[in-house]
């Protein structure tokens, strides 16, 4: 039998093995009864955040979020695909399908945000970023319909400041591609599933929400 290429735990980084501690030893204790009470019967948030996977935007430190209160999936952009059932693997819409149909949350948050290394990488066209013969590349291309409802950059328009509004649209088009699956268009129209895009900016921590009225985003403070 081959050995699993894994480390002994005294091998993980020193900055995660410090931290655990300094979780056991702070803020463990003041959250002990919510973990017990939650294992014992469950996890019960309200709702999903559709996240990416970018190190800077953690939504539970965003929303300062305790243990149980939101349900979280994070990938490359934070992109929702919209509804193909087939024999492949979907891990974004089967934890939107488990949130939706298990958790029954109340509402779904798609959050973008600044600096988003996937959209960038699709603004720019980077070959490698987006070879064809990996599994990014293909992932990637689900920006395309929001490229081509945003049009093409702006005469003057810095491929940074173009990016910027891709991901705002990127987020326009995931809420629209949520709406596709069954199981959420249905909730919606009986008024038990509410959808939401915000935008969140690494370099000022300032939070962005999308007006359904005026289909553009504001500041929530």
């Amino acid at each position: 039998m081959n050995k699993r290429p894994f480390v002994p735990v005294s091998a993980l980084p020193h900055s995660m093995l410090s931290g655990y501690k300094n979780f056991k030893d702070n803020r463990l204790p003041h959250e002990r009864e919510r973990l017990l009470e939650m294992a014992r019967n469950g996890q019960k948030p309200e709702t999903m955040v559709i996240a990416c996977c970018d190190s800077r935007v953690s939504p539970e430190v965003v929303f300062d979020c305790g243990p149980g209160e939101i349900f979280v999936v994070r990938n490359v952009a934070n992109l929702v695909p919209p509804y193909a059932p087939d024999d492949q693997y979907h891990g974004t819409s089967a934890a939107l399908e488990f949130a939706v149909q298990v958790l029954r949350v109340k509402h779904i948050v798609v959050m973008g945000h600044g600096s988003c290394g996937g959209v960038h990488a699709f603004a720019r066209k980077d070959p490698i970023a987006l070879s064809p013969g990996d599994f990014i590349g293909k992932w990637i291309t689900l920006l395309s319909p929001a490229a081509e409802e945003l049009g093409t950059q702006l005469k003057d328009e810095t491929i940074e400041d173009y990016a910027e509004r891709l991901a705002f649209q990127s987020i326009r088009t995931s809420l629209d591609n949520l709406a596709t699956f069954p199981c959420v268009s249905t909730l919606i129209k009986r008024g038990q599933l509410a959808l939401h895009g915000v935008y969140f900016d690494v370099a000022t921590g300032k939070l962005q929400a999308l007006d359904p009225e005026t289909d553009m985003f504001q500041s929530t403070s």
